[in-house]
């Protein structure tokens, strides 16, 4: 069976799969109800004391609910896979796939919540439903708004992440560390190209320049050139002022003025950094770069290249987002042991050094990387705690962490 007669084999069995379950996830009870005294304890007259309780202190949810143990993946369907604005209806699948992803690696209850496309209150929105969770993971939201969203949420007393910006940024950064180890490649020394300035690409980019992070746990990158559709993003460039994150990337990348196309900046880079499209990167450009590249494809379902011609054309290390070929880049090893630990720690919020944490983590449990293995499988469960350990760890030394 070739890779195009698999694909259609799972798409079938997953159809059939939901069908025959109607979907993934589901509810049970913690508690017995199989008695009068039962019922009084977990409902009326009983629960009115908890009520009361936490009326009287907020914080004591986080004793009484399932509040200390519960993320929202909060959605408007506007950016769902490769599947574009599909709408909250359609998104649905994908929130309770990452909801049992959740509860499978990091024993954490998150329930979907999908807004039917994008309207103007999302923000309250979220704000509103905040009280009932311990963390909120926003989702498949469209750049430029999900910048946006994200930072009008960062103070609403509980972690919220946007996880296709930093979960890949996350798992990007522990990749390249051990790229560097089985290379033998300096990662301050790299010149880096970045194809793609949506949510990964940007978030990317200002984790490898450590731009806003404590450079006293943050390596940096000797220089990153991103590119869009339009090719380089550079400070004279038109048109960049009527998007402020391609003008903040403009203004914190590129710092030789390089102009032109993608394959105009692959010239001399040492790391390709795909979050883009499929196909956009050619064998030509591998060439073009410096002696033994890593070369990072990460669009998915097909990548910018497929590894048997990135490693034709001398590419040392190749990694994509796909579980069917080595060194699978995905956000899915990050996101639950990042919110396992702050959960834990009652973080306020997900700061910069709990992120940097996480990817060190992700990469020192790879003792001895090497070309074909420079992270671990999603599959492995014990990495989930090891990040968890070390988020929590790095939220209680940042003065995010709290004590209910």
């Amino acid at each position: 069976m070739d890779q195009e007669e698999d694909r259609n084999e799972i798409y079938r069995e997953a159809l059939h799969l939901h069908e025959e379950h109607h979907g993934k996830l589901e509810i049970r009870s913690k508690v017995p109800l199989e008695t009068r005294r039962d019922l009084s304890r977990a409902y009326t007259p009983g629960v009115a004391e908890v009520c009361r309780a936490i009326q009287k202190d907020r914080n004591l949810a986080y004793r009484y609910t399932l509040k200390r143990n519960s993320v929202a993946i909060v959605t408007d369907g506007s950016a769902v896979l490769g599947l574009g604005n599909i709408g909250g209806y359609a998104a649905i699948p994908v929130m309770e796939g990452k909801a049992i992803l959740f509860k499978k690696f990091a024993g954490i209850d998150a329930f979907p919540i999908c807004f039917e496309r994008f309207q103007t209150d999302f923000v309250d929105q979220v704000k509103n439903i905040a009280p009932v969770f311990g963390g909120i993971n926003l989702e498949d939201i469209a750049a430029p708004r999900c910048f946006e969203v994200e930072e009008a949420l960062q103070d609403i007393g509980i972690p919220v992440m946007h996880d296709d910006q930093h979960g890949t940024a996350i798992t990007v950064l522990a990749a390249l560390l051990n790229a560097c180890r089985a290379t033998k490649k300096q990662f301050e020394d790299l010149h880096i190209v970045v194809c793609g300035a949506g949510a990964a690409g940007y978030a990317i980019t200002r984790l490898l320049r450590c731009i806003g992070y404590n450079p006293d746990v943050c390596q940096s990158v000797r220089d990153i050139v991103v590119c869009d559709t339009q090719g380089i993003i550079h400070r004279a460039r038109k048109g960049l002022y009527s998007n402020k994150y391609k003008f903040i990337l403009a203004d914190e990348t590129n710092r030789s003025g390089r102009a032109g196309s993608l394959s105009d900046a692959m010239e001399g880079a040492d790391v390709f950094i795909g979050v883009s499209g499929p196909g956009v990167l050619s064998e030509e450009m591998i060439r073009r770069m410096n002696d033994d590249p890593i070369v990072f494809a990460m669009a998915n379902p097909v990548p910018e290249i497929m590894p048997d011609k990135a490693r034709h054309a001398g590419a040392a290390v190749v990694g994509t987002g796909r579980s069917d070929f080595p060194n699978q880049i995905n956000n899915a090893l990050a996101f639950p042991g990042v919110f396992r630990g702050a959960l834990d720690a009652f973080a306020s919020r997900i700061n910069d050094d709990m992120k940097v944490a996480a990817a060190h983590a992700i990469a020192e449990y790879v003792p001895r990387p090497h070309l074909e293995h420079i992270l671990p499988t999603i599959l492995d469960r014990e990495v989930t705690r090891v990040i968890a350990d070390a988020v929590k760890k790095a939220a209680i030394e940042s003065g995010y962490a709290r004590d209910f």
